[in-house]
């Protein structure tokens, strides 16, 4: 466990001034000071979770001298998706990338991994709030594939999607509500499938980016589809499309 995590105030400061990727950090409701302060304020200013605990909760983490704070790391690195679309468009080719829209469930986004990492997906696309990361559970599920495809964290998907449209992406988004059958759209060229939560769907703004709101027709009485199951049959639609 404590290869994953940083312990101490002036250690957990220091790697978020340096850039670390930290998924979340661990805050005794016990500590005070200006230090303490400072970290808190450092936290908030990169909108970085985390959650204030009892003390003893830390000590279960590690029996070091933490000084009441703990951050996790995630176990692998995180990628940036503009580098990768780009990269991807010099070598000619027509990336594939998936934008998961508030998914909190490690076990449904584990099973998204491993079916994008199998048909190919270029990226997963996570906000950096209200959002599922990638944890030891969420390997466990996706049977590795969170090692070998790229998954990038964002501080707004409107901004990467945003992005991938002026790059010259066909964006579709999944929704119960959608008024386009998914077989129905040409997902010819570069891209971009926006998934949301099973309770949430996707958020308005981001289906105002969207150039196609498409659905799965459900025949029978329960009105949708576990989103890994969705997801599944919406990616290999995409891929059928794209040869």
């Amino acid at each position: 466990m404590e290869k994953n995590i940083i312990f101490g105030i002036r250690p957990v400061m220091e790697a978020i001034q340096g850039g670390r990727d930290i998924d979340r950090i661990l805050i005794s409701q016990n500590l005070k000071g200006q230090l303490a302060r400072e970290l808190t304020e450092l936290i908030q200013e990169k909108g970085i979770n985390f959650k204030q605990v009892k003390p003893e909760r830390i000590d279960r983490v590690t029996k070091k001298n933490h000084q009441g704070v703990v951050a996790y790391l995630p176990p692998v690195e995180y990628h940036d998706i503009e580098q990768i679309v780009g990269k991807s468009l010099d070598e000619g080719r027509s990336p594939f990338v998936l934008l998961l829209d508030g998914i909190t469930d490690v076990r449904n986004f584990g099973a998204i991994a491993r079916t994008a990492e199998c048909a190919g997906v270029d990226a997963i696309v996570l906000p950096e709030k209200g959002s599922v990361s990638v944890t030891p559970d969420a390997i466990k599920t996706s049977a590795g594939a969170l090692f070998r495809i790229p998954v990038c964290r964002e501080k707004n998907l409107y901004f990467v999607l945003r992005h991938l449209k002026n790059r010259g992406f066909t964006i579709a988004a999944a929704s119960e509500k959608g008024d386009t059958d998914y077989r129905k759209v040409e997902y010819q060229g570069a891209v971009a499938l926006i998934l949301g939560a099973e309770d949430k769907g996707v958020s308005s703004q981001l289906l105002k980016m969207a150039d196609a709101h498409v659905s799965i027709p459900v025949k029978g009485e329960i009105g949708s589809l576990n989103v890994s199951v969705a997801a599944g049959i919406l990616i290999y639609e995409v891929l059928r499309h794209r040869g």
